[in-house]
């Protein structure tokens, strides 16, 4: 802010994307139906007021376990990527990383059948082990695991994105550690950090969109946007849309995932 020459304040101007309309994605965990009921609201808002140049679709990470569409979600993001209505982009979250450890560690598979790995294998057409601490088990699963995911699907998943920054907005999947400048960020804080991110006043070199810890409603402050609504426990998935103007939140609501 600054004073004007009869001595009152000028409002700050928002956030800006630098011209570009942007769609930030929330974390997923496995629901495709809301991902699909997303998408065609996110549709219909671009059709409602057509930008200038092609929007920018941005997934925070965090796309599989819990829910169980896991291999359904990541086909329609790819699928996405074929087109032409968005410019897309795609964030690595911790579960992600997760599912990376498990295809070179086949014994982290317990740990992460504790965070919903369980529902992934499943949507791949693979059996989970009977018995979580059963480390022959859990290699005859990585096997299978690894002869059932397809190519592009891999790809994928190693190929994702730690931050993009856009303008005034960076995005990442948990948070930033403050005081750190984004450019030496680890990847550790980047997909796990909470509290001391959470609680920090900010600023943080750029307004931080953000998903990892779910919240009841989309967290909004002058220096960062949390987009985490918990989506396979309450059954909405968020998404903001950015642009010079500000921001405008947009959501799906589809109910509770099947126990």
């Amino acid at each position: 802010m600054f004073k004007s020459l009869f001595g009152k304040k000028t409002p700050k101007a928002p956030p800006s994307t630098g011209g570009r309309r942007v769609y930030a994605v929330g974390d997923i965990h496995g629901r495709h139906d809301l991902l699909v009921a997303l998408l065609r609201e996110i549709a219909t808002d671009v059709s409602a007021e057509p930008p200038d140049a092609q929007p920018l679709l941005v997934f925070l990470g965090d796309y599989v376990d819990r829910g169980p569409g896991s291999c359904q979600v990541v086909e329609t993001i790819l699928a996405l990527r074929s087109e032409s209505a968005f410019e897309v982009r795609t964030l690595k979250g911790n579960h992600e990383e997760a599912l990376l450890r498990f295809l070179d560690e086949p014994a982290f598979g317990s740990t992460w059948a504790e965070h919903g790995g369980n529902a992934t294998l499943a949507s791949y057409g693979v059996q989970p082990p009977a018995t979580r601490t059963d480390p022959e088990a859990w290699a005859v699963a990585r096997a299978a695991f690894g002869e059932a995911l397809p190519g592009a699907h891999r790809t994928f998943y190693d190929a994702l994105d730690l931050i993009t920054e856009v303008g005034d907005y960076a995005f990442v999947h948990a948070g930033v550690r403050p005081g750190v400048p984004l450019a030496h960020q680890t990847e550790r804080d980047l997909l796990w950090i909470r509290g001391e991110f959470l609680q920090a006043p900010g600023p943080f070199g750029k307004v931080i969109v953000h998903g990892h810890t779910p919240m009841e409603e989309p967290q909004v402050t002058p220096h960062r946007l949390g987009l985490d609504t918990g989506a396979y426990a309450t059954g909405v998935l968020t998404a903001a849309r950015l642009d010079d103007g500000g921001h405008k939140i947009i959501q799906a609501r589809v109910g509770r995932a099947a126990a």
